[in-house]
């Protein structure tokens, strides 16, 4: 059964601190980030209650009535992953002891808001990727199944794991490594196998597999580099490097290594593109979502 409304905390004014702007776009602001992030979801869904009064209670027992980031997100994601024998209150509980256990696991969660409100324009709101991006929320609880993987409760790891697959459509072993500053973009049909590592700022679109070639054992599954973009419905296989910058278009299949900076499309995938070449983009694929550069064929 899912959690109920929760009391009223006192609520916690703006914060006075006001990011710098790149282009256009909100950029990070040190230490007081994580409080301007909250403090933002907090106005946000404000908003929202009172332009739609249907959401009014729904909001504010996700978000309002919350004093952190850290509890509301542990709320939400023992409500959507809650079952009639996995209740909603022993995941609260589990949520919040693991986010409050290990500070970086906040601190991924606020650049994979980030990630998401910055690189997807169909994002209007912190508050929509928290209530509403499957793949963010996908992510942060995989990132509690990781570490209670690390902490060797892989009974309780697997079980998270196996939820977020059936609520999300999202399939991501425990044991897998993810960076911060991950969108998720639709997420549906998205596999991390075991052993793969995906670093920071990559950005992966729906029906995206990383998996193995068979039934070898051991490190067998790809490792991604940072600031990586991989198109909707690619799949990479194997043991093999993507790396830093690279991108892999939409519907490839990928079993050889990948140079940072470089682009591989087809199936069997070909590269194209390289930092050998002259004019090669500088903006990193996984942050900018573009498509459409290193057209230059090797």
């Amino acid at each position: 059964m899912p959690l109920q409304e929760r009391s009223a905390t006192p609520q916690t004014p703006m914060s006075s601190f006001t990011p710098t702007t790149t282009n256009g776009t909100v950029t990070g602001g040190g230490e007081n980030e994580d409080a301007w992030v909250w403090d933002q979801i907090k106005a946000e869904a404000r908003r929202d209650a009172e332009s739609e009064p249907a959401l009014a209670s729904y909001l504010y027992s996700t978000i309002i009535s919350h004093s952190s980031l850290t509890r509301s997100l542990s709320f939400h994601l023992g409500n959507k992953l809650c079952s009639s024998t996995l209740l909603s209150t022993l995941l609260y509980d589990l949520f919040l002891n693991t986010f409050s256990s290990d500070p970086s696991l906040l601190s991924a969660t606020v650049a994979d808001l980030r990630a998401a409100r910055q690189r997807d324009p169909a994002c209007i709101s912190f508050a929509h990727c928290l209530l509403n991006y499957k793949g963010f929320l996908a992510i942060q609880a995989h990132r509690v199944a990781h570490r209670l993987w690390a902490l060797n409760r892989k009974p309780i790891a697997l079980a998270l794991h196996s939820r977020v697959a059936d609520v999300f459509s999202v399939d991501i072993h425990p044991a897998a490594r993810i960076g911060k500053g991950i969108l998720l973009d639709h997420a549906t049909g998205v596999v991390i196998g075991e052993t793969a590592v995906v670093g920071n700022n990559v950005s992966i679109l729906h029906h995206v597999t990383l998996g193995g070639t068979g039934k070898v054992g051991g490190d067998r599954h790809p490792k991604i580099g940072d600031g990586v973009l991989i198109g909707a419905g690619a799949t990479v296989l194997g043991n093999v490097k993507i790396g830093e910058g690279a991108k892999i278009g939409a519907g490839s299949l990928v079993m050889i290594d990948v140079p940072p900076w470089t682009t591989a499309v087809g199936n069997p995938a070909r590269l194209v593109g390289g930092t050998e070449k002259p004019n090669v983009h500088d903006d990193v694929p996984g942050e900018t979502m573009d498509h459409t550069s290193f057209i230059y064929v090797i």
